[in-house]
Order: structure tokens, then C-alpha cells, then sequence
């Protein structure tokens, strides 16, 4: 079986992001980038599962520029046997990655597409779904436990009430979560491995996909400063703030 990892290349998670003066976008010049959270979980949980001869080939994938190869390089060095980078420089949205990602699945038929459940630079969380709509595959998304046994898949799912198990019929569409895992550092002697495995670099024209967007972005701003509390020397006196302000009779 072939586990098939999306991965995307974003912020780093330690570095505040910084808006464009002119309110157009996220400001990314000299900023460092890394491979999103969520899909280094999927790419472990895919690597457990071929060391544990539930698989025998973990392939990435990733949709954007050039630089993405460093992403893949990434989850090479991590124990991924090939890579395939989608180049692009435009920004792509979620339905067009999914649409690239069925195309791909079709060509390498994967008994899992295993991807993080968000990207924390939009946090759209739509690209699995989608994924398993345009696909027609079962999705077990939020997985914070996964276990293939034959041709099933069982996923453990957080959700607002708990957790929720669900049992799967491979091939299927798989979500990580935070809590499913470690993801594991990536040795010296791998990283330069992973200079000499295969990386194919294709476009979305390859795939017949239109990349357009459907959505225009007005304007980007930051989020507004948390104004300073007020303290009180006692009941009557908070009572009569909130009447000031309106907010009780």
C-alpha cells in the first residue's frame, strides 16, 4: 500500500506574521519558513505505519513555488521515499488542491491520503474533505489515533463531545490532529539522503486543473489591540461603569 502525505510550506509557527503596508497580504520577505504543523504529524504517522509493514511506500506532495522543494526535502529526510512538487507561484485555494491532489491520487492509486487537518497560515481546514467529496472516498478527519488492519482503517476523531471511532474501508481519506503524535527530527545522515531521492516537479497544467481564484482578498489587517482593564473599589462602582456604557439599566 502507498501512503499518499500533502504537505504545505508556511510560517514558521515561532515567527509573528507581519501585514503589508498597503493592507494586500501577509508580508513573507526574509521570513522563515517550515513545513505546516499538522501535515509533519501526517508525515510521521505515514512513517509508523510503513515501519510497521502496513505500508511500503510513503510519497509527498506539495502545491506552490519553487521553494517548496526545501518542504519536501523536509519529509524526505524524515523517511519519505519520493516527492512530487506541484509548482506554482500563484496562491491556491483549497478546492484547487484538492482537485491536484485526486489527480495525483488517481495516477499513484494510494491506499490513504494522509494530511494535517489545517494549514495554520489560513486555517481553512477544507482540503481533506474536499478531497474525499471530489474522490469519493471515506474521511476520517481529526484523527488522534489511526490503526490499519487488512483493508480498514480505524480512526479515533476528536471532537466537541470526546472522542469518536470510526472504521474505514481503504482507500480513504485520513485528517491528523495535534495529539495523534511526535513528529521525529530528522538526522544528519537523512537530510543528506534525502538530497539524492526522487523529486518530480510538475505544474497544474499537468493535471488539467484551473488554478484561479474564486475569492478576492480586500484587505488584510491586524488584529486590534486588547485595550487595558479597569479596576474598581467596589460593586456600586462597577455598577455605575456599566451604566455609563450602557450595557445594564
Amino acid at each position: 500500500m502507498k501512503i499518499l502525505v500533502p504537505v504545505k510550506r508556511v510560517i514558521d509557527y515561532n515567527v509573528k506574521p507581519r501585514v503589508k503596508a498597503d493592507g494586500s497580504g501577509v508580508d513573507l520577505a526574509n521570513v522563515k519558513m517550515s513545513m505546516n504543523p499538522f501535515d509533519e504529524i501526517a508525515v510521521e504517522e505515514a512513517l509508523r505505519l510503513k515501519e510497521a509493514g502496513k505500508a511500503e511506500e510513503v510519497i509527498a506532495v506539495s502545491v506552490g513555488p519553487a521553494k517548496a522543494q526545501e518542504t519536501l526535502r523536509t519529509a524526505l529526510a524524515m523517511g519519505a521515499d519520493r516527492a512530487i512538487l506541484v509548482e506554482t507561484d500563484e496562491a491556491v485555494e483549497p478546492l484547487a488542491v484538492a482537485k491536484i491532489l485526486k489527480a495525483i491520487a488517481d495516477e499513484e492509486a494510494p491506499g490513504i491520503v494522509m494530511l494535517g487537518k489545517q494549514a495554520i497560515d489560513d486555517d481553512s481546514n477544507q482540503t481533506g474533505q474536499m478531497l474525499a467529496a471530489l474522490m469519493g472516498r471515506p474521511q476520517g478527519t481529526f484523527a488522534s489515533k489511526v490503526e490499519v488492519e487488512g483493508d480498514a482503517v480505524t480512526v479515533t476523531r476528536e471532537v466537541d463531545g470526546g472522542l469518536e471511532t470510526v472504521k474505514l474501508t481503504l482507500p480513504a481519506i485520513v485528517t491528523t490532529d495535534l495529539r495523534l503524535n511526535e513528529p521525529r527530527y530528522a538526522s544528519l545522515p537523512n537530510i543528506m539522503k534525502a538530497k539524492k531521492k526522487p523529486l518530480d516537479v510538475k505544474t497544474p497544467g499537468d493535471f488539467g486543473v484551473d488554478i484561479a481564484p474564486r475569492l478576492t482578498v480586500l484587505k488584510v489587517v491586524e488584529p486590534p489591540v486588547r485595550q487595558a482593564g479597569e479596576k474598581f473599589a467596589d460593586v456600586d462602582a462597577l455598577l455605575a461603569k456599566l451604566k455609563e456604557k450602557g450595557v445594564v439599566a
